[in-house]
């Protein structure tokens, strides 16, 4: 009975793996033949189940821009560079999705130290690094093995000094993995999807409001309050809107 259990799990872990593809390349023929509604829908049901990634991303931006819904486009773009933030694609096509937001808002840029790590750091997402990391450690295990098992001083000396270079850089690689995460996880950002949304001074329907904005702005998340959102725009400028306004990358 276990045994056919086993066997009838295999058989739908299999059967699930293989649609995916199936339903991508149906949600790509659907896009080809500018039936946009068809391939968001197939796209979204691909996220659904779990199965996240750039690609899925990407297209599903391009749909929506197609359909020039900015919000939504903006922020699958934005998705996509969440797990490859060096993609050339999707940093193109996000820049003309940003051309049709309303809300034209300087960028504060950082400056000095600080900014050379983070743009270092921005350079590979967090599972990129994670991936580094155990390369190195691979190929670690693979010279300490040459390095055991050789009888000749100078190449044991040589394997030695490489294997503990290869260490160095495997630790450094987790260490910037963890780095790249704690960024992520400390920069919360939002996308505002309704069409005009009412930032206001405090967490209250009777706050004044300070500004408004439009959809598909981008701002970053500081802090929560009974079903309110403090935002930070690039600028610097903070409210509070409601949850409701937003959706959260």
């Amino acid at each position: 009975m276990k045994k056919l259990i086993l066997i009838f799990l295999v058989f739908v872990s299999v059967v699930t793996q293989a649609q995916y593809p199936s339903l991508f390349e149906e949600a790509n023929e659907a896009y080809a033949n500018d039936d946009f509604e068809t391939a968001i829908a197939k796209y979204e049901e691909i996220l659904a189940n779990g199965k996240t990634s750039v690609a899925t991303y990407y297209n599903l931006g391009n749909a929506h821009y197609k359909l020039n819904n900015v919000a939504p486009s903006i922020y699958y773009y934005e998705k996509a560079l969440q797990l490859d933030p060096t993609d050339e694609d999707v940093q193109n096509n996000i820049e003309f999705a940003r051309s049709m937001t309303i809300d034209d808002i300087p960028v504060v840029e950082e400056t000095g130290f600080e900014k050379k790590v983070n743009q270092f750091l921005s350079t590979f997402s967090y599972n990129t690094w994670a991936y580094f990391s155990i390369a190195f450690s691979i190929i670690f295990v693979v010279l300490f093995l040459f390095y055991y098992f050789s009888r000749k001083p100078l190449i044991k000396r040589t394997l030695f000094g490489f294997a503990i270079f290869i260490f160095l850089l495997g630790g450094i690689s987790v260490f910037f993995a963890f780095q790249q995460q704690e960024i992520q996880f400390n920069n919360q950002f939002a996308i505002i999807f309704t069409e005009e949304a009412d930032v206001k001074n405090e967490p209250s329907p009777r706050a004044e409001t300070a500004f408004s904005l439009h959809e598909g702005t981008k701002a970053k998340v500081l802090e929560n309050y009974q079903g309110w959102v403090k935002l930070e725009l690039s600028n610097g400028t903070q409210g509070w809107t409601e949850n409701n306004n937003l959706k959260r990358l």
